[in-house]
């Protein structure tokens, strides 16, 4: 929150603000009432003296842009990293399996309040671990560390609060979500330990005031990870919210690339689009080909003013729109993506902070890079501070990719400008 003021300052004319736990949700929804971007013209190259100008950044960007006030498209999601903290009171209304986590009683009527109290403590904290031992791997043991974790809410509950700050704020998405196999939850009790001297009132170790709580802060790391099944729970229960309000949506996915193909695609099933065979494209009309595509593309399209300008086919059980953040998955991954008959359009999203972290990955990223086809490359810097160091990761990237397809600074920042403005609003009609 602290680099917000430096929006003013950045030749970035846009960028997408995710909130990713509870603590960001609200704080995410005042940064987009400040700095959001009220319309699609927003997005367009601001003017100055002389002609128009790319500014550097998430949407647009040249060699010699200069500074302007940058605007927010906010994202609103629940990130895997946190998935534990929610319990799925969604699949099991609809199903047979119960719930992971049920709350302690009030103890009402109860003539010792003090009994009462401590009866109810032990329960709750009886609630907390069966959940944790249902959606951690392996189940903890640990009453101490069980203790440190938060109560668990309801997902519904996050769901119901996430569609009303969509709708409080028309132009935005859902993320980040996703999926992750690699993440291991911090060990609060095992910092404790090894730092006794250290005290504060929220955790047991000393940490950065200044930081937004619940991330890892350099805490070391448990043995511990979120089971994939609760994993696809939260992420399929916020991708569905996403295609019943026709918002587009970033995805998080780490090592984990074929279960989360399986996962999303699951939301379109009974959706996909009709690919002609050969033989029924030789036997169709002259014409009639082509203006079912357009009827297809008219579906997905979205007007270019007002509430709707951001809206997919709503109603849907998947995201109109996918953008695929940081993108570590191989080339080949690449194609189960970009399948024609796949009904929501996918985009790919790099940056220097993922995509260039080890000589390895660098030279994977080139590869990939080139495979993407070019209206669906996005830019970003995967950064949690706003400012220069931004901008600078920013444009590394945009070089990095007009480098890799070709093209030149202009061209590739309007290209890549293009690709922003349809992932956020959908392709102009």
């Amino acid at each position: 929150m602290a680099s917000i003021a430096s929006f003013e300052t950045m030749r970035a004319s846009a960028l997408t603000v995710m909130a990713t736990r509870s603590q960001d949700q609200d704080l995410v929804a005042k940064v987009a009432s400040q700095h959001g971007i009220g319309a699609r013209e927003a997005l367009l190259p601001r003017r100055r003296d002389g002609p128009a100008e790319h500014d550097q950044g998430a949407a647009r960007t040249t060699a010699v842009a200069r500074p302007g006030s940058c605007r927010v498209v906010p994202s609103f999601g629940w990130h895997p990293w946190f998935s534990h903290q929610l319990y799925d009171d969604i699949t099991t209304s609809s199903s047979s399996a119960e719930s992971t986590f049920v709350a302690a009683p009030t103890a009402a009527g109860e003539t010792d309040q003090e009994a009462a109290q401590q009866q109810q403590q032990q329960q709750q904290h009886a609630a907390k671990k069966a959940h944790y031992q249902a959606v951690l791997s392996p189940p903890p043991h640990d009453d101490d560390f069980v203790a440190l974790l938060p109560v668990p809410s309801p997902l519904s509950l996050f769901i119901s609060a996430t569609e009303s700050k969509l709708r409080a704020h028309p132009v935005a998405l859902v993320g980040e979500i996703g999926l992750d196999k690699a993440f291991r939850l911090p060990d609060d009790d095992r910092s404790r330990r090894d730092h006794p001297e250290a005290t504060t009132t929220t955790t047991t170790t000393t940490r950065n005031e200044a930081l937004t709580p619940g991330g890892r802060e350099g805490r070391r790391l448990s043995p511990h990870r979120v089971a994939m099944r609760h994993q696809q729970a939260v992420l399929i229960a916020q991708l569905r919210l996403a295609g019943k309000l026709g918002k587009p949506v970033s995805v998080h996915g780490v090592q984990a690339h074929g279960v989360l193909f399986d996962t999303v695609s699951s939301c379109w099933k009974g959706h996909e689009k009709h690919v002609p065979s050969r033989r029924e494209k030789r036997n169709v009309a002259p014409g009639a080909e082509e203006e079912e595509e357009e009827e297809e593309d008219e579906d997905e399209e979205a007007t270019d003013n007002g509430e709707d300008s951001q809206r997919g086919p709503a109603g849907k059980p998947f995201p109109p729109r996918i953008c695929l953040h940081s993108y570590s998955g191989p080339v080949e991954g690449l194609r189960q993506w970009l399948r024609p008959n796949i009904p929501a359009t996918i985009y790919f999203s790099f940056s220097t902070a993922v995509n260039c972290g080890t000589e390895s990955t660098s030279a994977k990223l080139d590869h990939v890079l080139r495979a993407v086809p070019a209206d669906r490359i996005l830019v970003e810097s995967d950064l949690h501070v706003a400012g220069e160091a931004m901008d600078a990761a920013l444009e590394d990237m945009y070089r990095r990719v007009c480098h890799v397809k070709g093209w030149g600074l202009e061209e590739g920042a309007g290209q890549i400008a293009s690709n922003f403005e349809s992932f956020i609003f959908g392709k102009r009609k």
